[in-house]
C-alpha cells in the first residue's frame, strides 16, 4: 500500500543523521590526510574514497528538510567559527567510542572464553564512559545539541557543505580502479 508521505519517519531522520556526521568527520580526515599519503596507488584509494563520500553527503542532504520538524535555525545552538575545530575533534571522538561500543557489544556475542569474554565486558564499560564523557562535553558546549532535532540536523548541514567544500591535494590521475 503506498502513502503519500510528506516527511520522513523520526527513525530514519535519526539514522540520516547519524550517517550525514559520520561521513562529514570521515570526509574531513581524510582531506586532511591525502596529502600525508606517500604510496601513489594508496592516495588514489583515499582519492576515490573522498569522490564517493562527497557523492554520498550530495545525495543525503536533499533529505534533510522533509525531516520531520525541519525549520529554521536558532541562534542560541549555533557554533562558533572559532570553536569549530573543538567541534570536530570532539566529534570524532565521540564516532569512535561509538563505534567502540557496537564492537565490543558485538563481539561479547561470539565470545566463548569465559577470560576474553570478561576482558571484552571491561573493555566495553570503558568505551561506554568514553562516551558518555565525549558526549557530556559537547552538550555542554553546544556541540551536540542531542535534545533539538532540528539544530542537530542543522548542524549535520552546515558540517557536511564545510566537507565538501574543504579543499585537498589531488593527482592528475587516478590509479584504483574498481
Amino acid at each position: 500500500m503506498d502513502r503519500d508521505v510528506r516527511h520522513l519517519a523520526w527513525h530514519e531522520t535519526l539514522e540520516l543523521h547519524e550517517l550525514i556526521a559520520f561521513q562529514s568527520n570521515g570526509l574531513m580526515k581524510m582531506k586532511q590526510s591525502v596529502g600525508k599519503v606517500g604510496c601513489p596507488v594508496l592516495k588514489s584509494i583515499y582519492i576515490h574514497t573522498i569522490e564517493g563520500l562527497e557523492m554520498n553527503l550530495r545525495e543525503l542532504l536533499p533529505f534533510i528538510p522533509a525531516a520531520p520538524m525541519y525549520g529554521e535555525a536558532r541562534e542560541y545552538g549555533e557554533v562558533q567559527e572559532s570553536r569549530d575545530d573543538n567541534a570536530f575533534y570532539a566529534g570524532d571522538l565521540l564516532g569512535f567510542a561509538k563505534t567502540a561500543v557496537r564492537n565490543y557489544a558485538a563481539a561479547i556475542t561470539e565470545t566463548a572464553t569465559p577470560i576474553l569474554r570478561k576482558t571484552f565486558v571491561n573493555h566495553l564499560l570503558k568505551a561506554i564512559e568514553t562516551h558518555k564523557k565525549v558526549f557530556q562535553y559537547m552538550n555542554e558546549r553546544g556541540y551536540y545539541p542531542a535534545y533539538d532535532l532540528n539544530q542537530l540536523l542543522h548542524n549535520d548541514v552546515r558540517n557536511a557543505n564545510k566537507a565538501i567544500s574543504m579543499t585537498y591535494p589531488r593527482e592528475e590521475e587516478s590509479e584504483f580502479t574498481e
